[in-house]
């Protein structure tokens, strides 16, 4: 048997760069970063990104409805996930309308996931103005790692069908993959228990989503190099409820069909002029369009009104253009540093009453030091000074230092302060229902009367250690998080002129509201004890406060975060090719926020069994997964049923 020595065990330590685009070691990053790995991804048995976030310490994970998730970060979250930075090899895709991220139709197969870097707190110094809870950087494999070609497919319960085919090839100089997916499914159970007898019906997820993506990697020179990328996608989505009693108008006003059209094109050259310096020049352009129409005869419910024209047309686009500058000064000075310009566009009748496209540009510069200070002592200073145009200029410094005590047991203290700036709709939404004769029937949304960026000061402390002789690493982590000009809705009364729709007596309005604070502590573990057996495991504890003007926030904050969750992630391999995996996760009583319910607390278990082997020459990894192996939990609304589930793939690759 061999010997364990330590630089086997140093050797399998994970180098980050999201935490301040530098290269380094999770145990001196300034963050605390989380690495989801290719291996994890495949036998945790997943196959929407979303949820492999699940694996992550604090993270809460739901799909809300109409092909869309919500996740939150101790608390606060909601159906739009607004607080989150999220990039793909470094482009931004969260949305400037909403300020959620849509995953359905993000043109990116998880079977083309490298890794998941997840930087736990606020970020802004170094991925701008969302990274104001934790930042998301997923990066995929290079050309060069799926040479050959590859078939993909999954079909199981809950109308679940998946095929990905995948073709890479090129040269040592010039190499490229091509990726083709679809995918349907059912997500929650049909038939559940509603709320209100007028909803005694059939509620329905299903989705059909479409794309192709590519990428190019070129090595121009031995020290220059190009990767262009580019994504579509389709999407044809159905949600809603299919009711008994159809004759409140207020339950007929969400289409049940959506049509998603999405696509991107990227570019990036990188040169490495020396051994101390290196620059990279990337710019991209984004789209996103959705289009639900209903057309809706209200005039035999309980108060006729006419024909109801129901255009929810969106249109979201993004440019943008960033340098970023790598130095190496001295052997212990290093630093990074570059600037970034941003237009983003808005277009949406019914969310803004006009027809009108709304514009905005976006400006920032950034600089990141890293001095070792002394061999026990590295220094981190950095900051984002930004130009937003709805807020104006902000900075976001962050100073952190980490102690090392001794070898492998590190110390890190930090505190940073980070700005969410609001979105189109949070500042100037103005949500209408009208008839197909021209006059409004319900007026949802009014403008703000100018926002503030949320700010945030967050105060952490940390050790990172590893216990070499029995292959353990850990992280445990208490922050402290408190947050000014937290970004709520009013409900205002108006004239009941206004509010046509019975029922409905008050309109929101985007605002400032108060003030909020998250504490708590994770811990995160890895042990792998032999090569054959690999373990990670997590817990978070959260408590949170509120002092807003609003009392629903006031009532819904400090409940937006399980108070205790955790969960389990264990990996063992056999002989000849097989695997099994066990994941469990545990949360206690969850509040999302607006639209969403309490939640109960839940134990999920899913367990997965897999083989691989060659046939004819081929590669073939087949696996059978259950998800949810004990009783149904809600995600996000008590009518989000999930419910057991079992479904089978085969992959083969040549």
């Amino acid at each position: 048997m061999a010997v364990v020595t330590e630089s086997d065990f140093l050797d399998d330590l994970p180098v980050v760069l999201s935490a301040s685009r530098l290269s380094q070691p999770v145990s001196e990053a300034p963050a605390a970063v989380t690495v989801i790995d290719q291996d994890m991804i495949r036998a945790s048995g997943f196959r929407d990104i979303p949820e492999l976030l699940r694996l992550v310490p604090g993270f809460s994970v739901a799909y809300t409805r109409d092909n869309t998730w919500a996740l939150g970060y101790h608390g606060m979250g909601d159906a739009y996930s607004r607080r989150l930075q999220v990039l793909v090899d470094g482009r931004s895709i969260y949305s400037p309308h909403f300020g959620a991220v849509y995953w359905s139709d993000l043109p990116l197969s998880i079977d083309d996931i490298e890794r998941i870097e997840v930087v736990r707190g606020p970020n802004a110094a170094v991925h701008g103005a969302n990274a104001f809870a934790a930042v998301i950087n997923i990066i995929t494999k290079a050309a060069a790692q799926v040479q050959g070609s590859s078939v993909s497919l999954q079909a199981g319960e809950q109308s679940m069908r998946g095929l990905t085919v995948r073709q890479g090839g090129g040269d040592a100089s010039l190499r490229y993959r091509l990726t083709a997916s679809a995918r349907e499914h059912d997500r929650f159970e049909r038939n559940v228990d509603f709320k209100s007898v007028a909803d005694n019906g059939q509620y329905f997820e299903a989705g059909k989503t479409y794309f192709v993506n590519g990428r190019m990697d070129w090595q121009l020179t031995p020290d220059s190099d190009v990767m262009a990328q580019f994504g579509v996608s389709q999407g044809d989505w159905q949600a809603g409820r299919s009711l008994i009693d159809q004759s409140d108008a207020r339950r007929l006003l969400e289409p049940t069909e959506q049509d998603s059209r999405a696509l991107y094109l990227q570019l990036a050259y990188h040169k490495v002029e020396s051994a101390r310096r290196e620059w990279k020049l990337q710019a991209y352009y984004a789209r996103n369009r959705f289009d639900a129409d209903l057309l809706l005869d209200l005039k035999d419910t309980n108060a006729p009104f006419g024909v109801l024209l129901l255009n929810q047309y969106l249109m979201q686009t993004r440019s943008n253009i960033e340098l970023q500058v790598n130095e190496q000064w001295t052997p212990d000075l290093r630093g990074v540093w570059g600037g970034e310009l941003r237009q983003e566009t808005v277009s949406g009748p019914h969310y803004y009453n006009t027809r009108k496209t709304w514009r905005g540009e976006l400006a920032r510069v950034f600089g990141n030091l890293e001095w070792g200070a002394h061999e026990r002592v590295l220094l981190h200073a950095g900051a984002m000074l930004e130009h937003h145009y709805f807020t104006g200029t902000d900075i976001s410094p962050r100073l952190a230092a980490s102690f090392t005590l001794a070898p492998g047991h590190v110390v890190r203290t930090g505190i940073s302060r980070a700005y969410r700036s609001p979105t189109f709709f949070e500042e100037l939404g103005n949500q209408v229902y009208q008839l197909e004769s021209g006059d409004v029937l319900d007026l949802f949304t009014v403008p703000s009367d100018g926002l503030a960026p949320e700010r945030v000061v967050s105060r952490e402390i940390a050790y990172v250690g590893m216990w070499r002789p029995a292959r353990l690493e850990f992280d445990v982590r208490l922050f402290d998080d408190r947050i000014d000009d937290f970004i709520g809705y009013e409900r205002d009364d108006y004239d009941a002129t206004d509010g046509l729709l019975p029922g409905r007596t008050r309109e929101f309005k985007y605002s400032n509201i108060g003030k909020a604070t998250s504490r708590g502590g994770e811990i995160q573990l890895r042990w792998r004890p032999v090569d054959r057996l690999d373990v990670s495991a997590h817990y978070a504890r959260a408590i949170l406060d509120t002092n807003t003007t609003e009392p629903g926030f006031n009532e819904d904050i400090p409940k937006s975060a399980p108070r205790n969750s955790g969960g389990l992630f264990a990996r063992y391999r056999l002989d000849h090719g097989w695997e099994t995996s066990l994941f469990v996760q545990c949360s206690e009583t969850e509040k999302w926020l607006t639209p969403g319910d309490e939640t109960e607390a839940f134990t999920r278990v899913d367990l997965r069994l897999a083989r691989r082997w060659k046939w004819q020459g081929h590669d073939v990894d087949a696996a059978l997964v259950g998800q949810n192996l004990g009783n149904d939990y809600q995600e996000f609304r008590d009518t989000n049923v999930f419910s057991r589930r079992v479904y089978g793939s085969l992959s083969l690759a040549w």
